[in-house]
């Protein structure tokens, strides 16, 4: 019998909470989920641990992957409204 907190990973190292932090920061910005972590990969060699790239607008929000020390993570940030302004202050700040 498993307690409900097994299975899919929910949390990221130090940097990628920072970098969690602060896309919450960001105005219209409503709620931060991680999704799959796949290690061994790299956003490239000028990327260091805790860096963002944005990569689409979906329906609800936008969806980017993030740099961590083991490899990188699906990120969707859901969106009230305005995803292109929140879109954006994430390129400003990436």
């Amino acid at each position: 019998m498993t307690d409900g907190q097994r299975g899919r990973h929910r949390s990221s190292d130090k940097e990628g909470k920072r970098t969690i932090a602060r896309l919450m920061s960001i105005p219209g910005v409503t709620a931060v989920v991680i999704g799959r972590s796949y290690g061994g990969k790299s956003l490239g060699r000028d990327r260091a641990v805790g860096d963002f790239k944005l990569q689409a607008k979906v329906r609800g929000g936008l969806k980017g992957v993030l740099q961590t020390s083991k490899g990188i993570q699906e990120i969707f940030i859901q969106v009230g409204e305005g995803a292109e302004e929140v879109a954006r202050a994430i390129r400003d700040k990436f």
